[in-house]
Formats: structure tokens, C-alpha cells, sequence
């Protein structure tokens, strides 16, 4: 018998794709399935939230698709790169060069100012922002007047717009964003939401976020819903509304 052929490369329209993935830890009585044989891919230019309750493996699919961590099986593709493939050098460059990270945890370094905060990634890597590029990131922020100032002098809300422009200044392919105003209260919260909602209709970026928050997610193109390591539902231009009411129904 031949042995079946590999999946093929993901359409150039989805910038990161899942493919048969299964996340398994543990063996035996005390295996745990994380992810349970997901598909699922990510079309370029937009907001993908993915809710569940907890436990679903929301966080676990957003480590997989990020290189972070290894799937027990299946593939990931980030364009036309299987991950599964790569060696830990060459998912730390493609992490570095590719991919942006926004977490709960605003992860500024104190003794930076606001803009050296913001261009530390490419500084390590040896490189500098596009000017215009860096500018414009810079004034959707809101930040200019903030730039000197370091994480202490600044507002939650505040630290969370440098933490979202650090990882959008590289141009990335796609951003991560795990539970990113979960620090915030409502009315920060909801500017980050707005402005990383604005960088996808307007500097056409890619954007994947893992919430429990359906005010969240309402301001997402699109919904992904999981539920014990297994996707069961998905919804195109979410409310706050109709997210809370599928969440019920999948007993968060």
C-alpha cells in the first residue's frame, strides 16, 4: 500500500492554517486531548477571535499556530511554511521576522522608554523600522506624545498600545493576541480593541485573538468557537450578543 500524500500547502488567501492537528499531553489514564483532529485556517487581512469554554484548548491552538508549541500530530502552516517540519532555530526566526505576540501581560521592559519599548524586537534582530511605516503605527496608537516616557508613566491602556505597536512595527505576517484586555478596564480595553480592529481594515493586517470576552469579540470579522479540543461552531460578523448566546449554549 502507498502511503497517503501530505496536505497541501494552504490557498495563498490564509496566511496560518491547521490541518488534522491534535494536541495530546500526557499518556494513559492521565492523557489529556487538547486538540482534537482541529482544521481550521485564517484568512489574510482578518480579525479572527477564538472563544470557548475553559479547557476548549483556545490558548493551545493559538501556542500551535504560533510556533510556540509542537502539535502531537497534524500540520501548521504559517503561508506556505509547514511548521511541524522546522527545527527550533528556524521557528525562533520565523516567530522573530513573521509573526506578532500581544498577551495579557504587557511584557515592557522598565527601563525603556515607550519607543525603545516599541522597536526592541528589531533592534535584537539587528534591524529598524520602515520610518513611514513606524510613524503611522505611531500615530494610531496615539502614542507620539508618549514616546519618552517609560512603562511607569504610563496607563495600562497606554502600555497595552506600545505592546500592540511592538508587535505590528515589524510589518508582521500575522499577530497573536492572547487574552489582550484582560489587564484593562472596559474603556482601555475597548481602545485597544478599536485600534487593532482599524489595523486590519486599515493597514491590512492579519490578526488571530484568543478571548473569553464577548464584547471582545464582537469586534472581530470573524468567530471560531471550540469546545473540548474540538471546533464546533463559527460565526461571521459578531455581536457581543450573539457570541454571549452561543457561549451559554456551549456551557461557559
Amino acid at each position: 500500500m502507498t502511503a497517503s500524500a501530505p496536505p497541501p500547502a494552504p490557498p495563498l488567501s490564509a496566511i496560518a492554517r491547521a490541518v488534522n492537528v491534535s494536541k495530546i499531553y500526557g499518556s494513559g489514564e492521565a492523557e489529556v486531548r487538547a486538540l482534537d483532529n482541529i482544521s481550521v485556517e485564517f484568512g489574510t487581512s482578518q480579525f479572527t477571535a477564538i472563544m470557548g469554554p475553559s479547557g476548549s484548548g483556545k490558548s493551545t491552538l493559538l501556542h500551535c499556530l504560533a510556533g510556540l508549541d509542537r502539535v502531537t500530530s497534524g500540520q501548521i502552516y504559517l503561508g506556505d511554511i509547514d511548521l511541524s517540519g522546522c527545527s527550533e532555530k528556524e521557528l525562533t526566526l520565523i516567530r522573530r521576522d513573521r509573526i506578532g505576540f500581544v498577551f495579557q501581560a504587557y511584557n515592557l521592559i522598565p527601563t525603556l522608554n515607550a519607543a525603545e519599548n516599541i522597536t526592541l524586537p528589531m533592534a535584537l534582530a539587528g534591524k529598524k523600522p520602515e520610518p513611514a511605516w513606524y510613524e503611522q503605527i505611531v500615530r494610531t496608537v496615539r502614542l507620539a506624545d508618549r514616546l519618552k516616557h517609560r512603562p511607569n508613566e504610563l496607563s495600562g491602556g497606554q502600555q497595552q498600545r506600545v505592546a500592540v505597536a511592538r508587535a505590528l512595527v515589524s510589518r508582521p505576517d500575522l499577530m497573536f493576541a492572547d487574552e489582550p484586555t484582560g489587564n484593562l478596564d472596559s474603556k482601555s480595553g475597548a481602545e485597544i480593541l478599536s485600534f487593532m480592529q482599524g489595523a486590519v481594515r486599515d493597514l491590512h493586517q492579519t490578526i488571530v485573538m484568543v478571548t473569553h470576552d464577548p464584547n471582545a469579540a464582537g469586534y472581530a470579522d470573524r468567530v471560531v468557537f471550540l469546545a473540548d479540543g474540538k471546533i464546533v461552531d463559527e460565526m461571521l460578523q459578531p455581536t457581543a450578543d450573539s457570541v454571549l448566546d452561543r457561549m451559554k449554549s456551549l456551557g461557559e
